[in-house]
């Protein structure tokens, strides 16, 4: 379960935004990941609720950010927001297509603190 340790990374770094900028809590959060990066958002908040009791961003409220999966087809030259992955175009059927959106790495976009 990768998610603990997104948490974990994540708590590590508010400890430290709370340190530089004097704040005592996280009101929210807002975080962004590709649709193919593998991160249960249901599981995310789970690992969340769990890991954050007892720190600044306990009860912090989390907002997901989900890239779309996007394939550029090079045969129809035009770009498809897909909601599973295919190794093929949607409109041509060919398979001269490129993975383009939906692997983003996870980001922590926002945190709204007091």
């Amino acid at each position: 379960m990768h998610e603990l340790s997104i948490i974990r990374s994540i708590l590590d770094i508010i400890e430290e935004y709370a340190e530089e900028y004097r704040f005592s809590k996280v009101k929210s959060m807002k975080i962004s990941f590709g649709r193919l990066s593998c991160i249960d958002p249901q599981v995310l908040e789970f690992t969340f609720e769990i890991q954050s009791s007892g720190t600044k961003a306990e009860g912090a409220a989390l907002e997901f950010d989900i890239k779309p999966i996007i394939i550029h087809c090079f045969s129809c030259e035009k770009d498809f927001e897909l909601e599973q992955y295919a190794a093929e175009c949607p409109q041509c059927k060919g398979s001269e297509v490129l993975l383009a959106g939906g692997t983003e790495e996870i980001q922590l976009l926002e945190i709204d603190v007091d």
